[in-house]
């Protein structure tokens, strides 16, 4: 996976996009992961919103899209009213038709390298309660949990309570230290 690509979305992608978030939400309940996302409940919409007010990103190998993910400089809906330190990932989204093992880690790391870029000290996300094993997935990614937020609204659906995870960022994951293409 060494030729992973990431790039900002455009308006060309969004149908794109729309097909991960659904193709994604589809695999979760294949694998025992429900109550996170449903199919149909974002649209194209949604991913113009984002991309206005803030970063989609796209992750392509051999020509094909492997993942997205959205990068948010704030996000109050869940973390309240923030001194501007720290970027929100949403909807980190895997090909899993077409990514190799490996790839979410490195999607993460390159919307971590994003937020080091913008001056920014932590990456932010949260992660549906319930969800253990993805729960597990972002402390194993070095994340800790710094909090709750119950009742968070959700678009096209009744709130739902989240965990709230963060990392701080140093080192390897400062501009420049890793290859990637951005």
């Amino acid at each position: 996976m060494n030729d992973l690509r990431v790039r900002p979305a455009t308006e060309a992608d969004v149908a794109t996009l729309v097909r991960l978030r659904d193709d994604a939400a589809r695999w979760m309940p294949a694998r025992g992961i429900t109550g996170q996302w449903r199919p149909g409940e974002l649209d194209e919409g949604h991913f113009r919103q984002v991309m206005a007010r803030g970063e989609v990103w796209l992750a392509e190998a051999g020509g094909r899209v492997r993942g997205a993910w959205e990068l948010w400089w704030e996000d109050e809906a869940a973390w309240g009213p923030q001194p501007p330190v720290a970027g929100y990932v949403h909807r980190l989204m895997v090909d899993r038709g077409t990514a190799a093992p490996g790839t979410g880690r490195l999607l993460l790391r390159a919307a971590e390298r994003r937020v080091a870029e913008a001056g920014r000290t932590r990456v932010r996300l949260d992660c549906l309660a319930g969800n253990a094993p993805l729960n597990a997935y972002y402390r194993e990614a070095g994340y800790r949990v710094v909090g709750h937020k119950k009742g968070k609204p959700q678009p096209g659906g009744p709130p739902k309570s989240f965990t709230l995870l963060e990392k701080e960022l140093s080192g390897p994951t400062a501009p420049g230290t890793a290859p990637y293409s951005g």
